[in-house]
């Protein structure tokens, strides 16, 4: 782990303790940064613990949903990272400053630009959201997905 960000790594074990219940985080690399890293091949499954959040009120539209992310690789650079994240249904509001490889294995999501182009996505769909987008994500059957995110530095 790299000295570069403060906070606990998620997916870290927590010695018998549940997964906190936390609110979203806005940026991947504020919420991921600090996670171990690793050298050898990373399977996207197993024992990492989920962290669990719910949405802020202010970017909430629809519904209470419930997020988890299960982070299993982050870079040295604490610039990239991979692993699978689960929504239940509901709707809010997004604003990217990272980029990210999406697949879904699960479920249904419909993304809408605040230009108003919307797209849909189900279970085998392979999609890129770019740094800049701005817009709604909204889970229309509870889903999940694999992600591979990078954030460039500012």
């Amino acid at each position: 782990m790299t000295s570069a960000c403060a906070a606990s790594p998620p997916g870290a074990p927590r010695e018998g303790r549940p997964a906190a219940r936390v609110r979203a985080r806005i940026s991947w690399h504020a919420y991921l940064c600090g996670t171990l890293v690793s050298t050898a091949i990373v399977r996207l499954e197993g024992g990492v613990e989920a962290e669990v959040s719910e949405l802020p009120a202010e970017r909430l539209i629809a519904g209470a949903p419930e997020v988890q992310v299960r982070n299993f690789f982050t870079d040295s650079s604490q610039q990239f990272f991979a692993g699978r994240w689960s929504a239940s249904r509901g709707k809010w509001r997004v604003r990217y400053t990272e980029n990210e490889l999406c697949v879904m294995t699960a479920g249904r999501v419909t993304i809408e630009s605040a230009t108003g182009e919307r797209s849909s996505f189900g279970p085998g769909d392979a999609f890129v959201v770019p740094a800049g987008f701005v817009g709604t994500w909204e889970v229309v059957e509870d889903c999940s997905k694999i992600y591979a995110v990078f954030e460039a530095r500012a």
